[in-house]
């Protein structure tokens, strides 16, 4: 069975930072595609970052760029989700997905999803 479960969201002020957890289990984490999406309430769901073990890492968000990093520790089957500079605007539930690809980045084609971490950026 894949698990996938998120943690390290919490509170900050603006211009703080944050590192989220995505502790992967249950398939081959030599040949995968881990994404964080955001759901903000009333909004919809949105792709923001995304790291495979064959194309390395694709930006989803623009708003993001410069901000947010991705990375893996294969040899821990973890994903991070690095992220400084923070934007009351980035205030939303953070969670990790399971695809074969990066592309395409549609939350629809991520098969497996973790719960969700929130996070909360004060102004």
């Amino acid at each position: 069975e894949v698990q996938l479960v998120e943690s390290g969201g919490g509170l900050v002020q603006a211009g703080g930072s944050l590192r989220l957890s995505c502790a992967a289990s249950g398939f081959t984490f030599d040949d995968y595609a881990i994404g964080w999406f955001r759901q903000a309430p009333g909004k919809e769901r949105e792709g923001v970052l995304c790291i495979s073990s064959s194309d390395g890492s694709t930006a989803y968000e623009d708003s993001i760029l410069g901000r947010f990093t991705i990375s893996s520790d294969n040899a821990k089957n973890t994903v991070y989700l690095q992220m400084n500079s923070l934007k009351p605007e980035d205030t939303a539930v953070y969670y990790c997905a399971l695809s074969d690809s990066c592309t395409p980045g549609a939350a629809r084609y991520f098969a497996s999803w973790g719960q969700g971490t929130q996070v909360t950026v004060s102004s």
